[in-house]
């Protein structure tokens, strides 16, 4: 486990997928992350698939490959590349066991970074392989809610912030099978403030539609503490907690991809949302988490 500090917050990572799994605010002192066993992950890293894939596969050039859910970047340790007091860098890179799921020579290196705002956090993908490298990219923050013991989740509202046009429109998903997407798109929200609630993913997984949204902000009238999701380079945005559980916990997570639509296998050169990275090039992407 690896621990980076500043004057205001610490967080502590996981060598073994790259995971955050603490972000503490240190005056105030609690933590912004979940960790309960109902739901045994904290912040996964998604790679180079996010979601579900057609009967847990996909196609590279009619080629069929295995792809678990959200890739398998979960399940590989990183190593230290460099570290500061407050900054973290961490890799990973192709082995012979990704490359039978994934049949690329890729690098990728994460890195958190603390400010005197919250959270930066970086990643970049480098294909060192001789083709193009489909893949999506995404992050999976469970913050919990309520975030002070004073509140409650119901006390929580959503606030959506960027140059889009109401309503906010998500993608409308299926939770069997499993959560696929249908094709279809439904309406989210007619305003850009929207109360939580549990009921609100009585449907599961919501990802937002509009890629002009550019932040979400999670708040509640009862307490000056929130978390500002700024989402940069990713152009979607996943909220998530588990239905029909009444668990304290919403993710906000940026997505840079997404899941299958129910269907047969995917090509991945030609599949919806997906990042095409050239041989001998890198692609880096950011997103912060403001708090207080």
């Amino acid at each position: 486990m690896i621990t980076i500090e500043n004057q205001y917050f610490q967080a502590e990572i996981d060598l073994h997928g790259a995971q955050l799994t603490h972000l503490y605010h240190k005056k105030a002192d609690f933590d912004y992350l979940w960790n309960n066993s109902a739901w045994n992950k904290h912040a996964p890293l998604l790679f180079p698939a996010i979601g579900r894939s057609n009967q847990e596969q996909y196609l590279l050039n009619h080629h069929p490959y295995p792809m678990p859910q959200h890739g398998f970047i979960a399940d590989q340790d990183f190593q230290v590349i460099s570290q500061t007091e407050s900054e973290v860098s961490l890799q990973t890179e192709a082995t012979a066991a990704t490359k039978k799921f994934f049949p690329f020579d890729f690098v990728l290196e994460v890195t958190f970074g603390l400010t005197s705002a919250g959270l930066k956090s970086f990643f970049t993908v480098v294909n060192n392989s001789k083709k193009v490298m489909p893949f999506s990219l995404g992050s999976h923050p469970a913050f919990n809610v309520p975030i002070t013991s004073k509140t409650e989740f119901s006390d929580y509202y959503l606030e959506f912030a960027g140059d889009f046009e109401l309503p906010l429109k998500a993608f409308e998903i299926i939770k069997a099978p499993a959560p696929y997407r249908t094709g279809k798109i439904e309406t989210f929200a007619n305003q850009k403030r929207v109360p939580l609630t549990h009921d609100l993913f009585s449907k599961g997984l919501r990802i937002i539609a509009n890629q002009q949204v550019k932040q979400v902000k999670l708040a509640s009238d009862k307490t000056e503490h929130q978390i500002i999701v700024k989402l940069d380079d990713f152009p979607n945005v996943c909220l998530w907690t588990k239905e029909d559980k009444n668990l304290s916990f919403l993710c906000i997570e940026p997505f840079s991809g997404l899941p299958d639509i129910l269907g047969e296998p995917v090509d991945w050169y030609t599949k919806e949302a997906n990042l095409q990275l050239k041989p001998a090039k890198s692609k880096q992407l950011q997103y912060e988490l403001l708090l207080k």
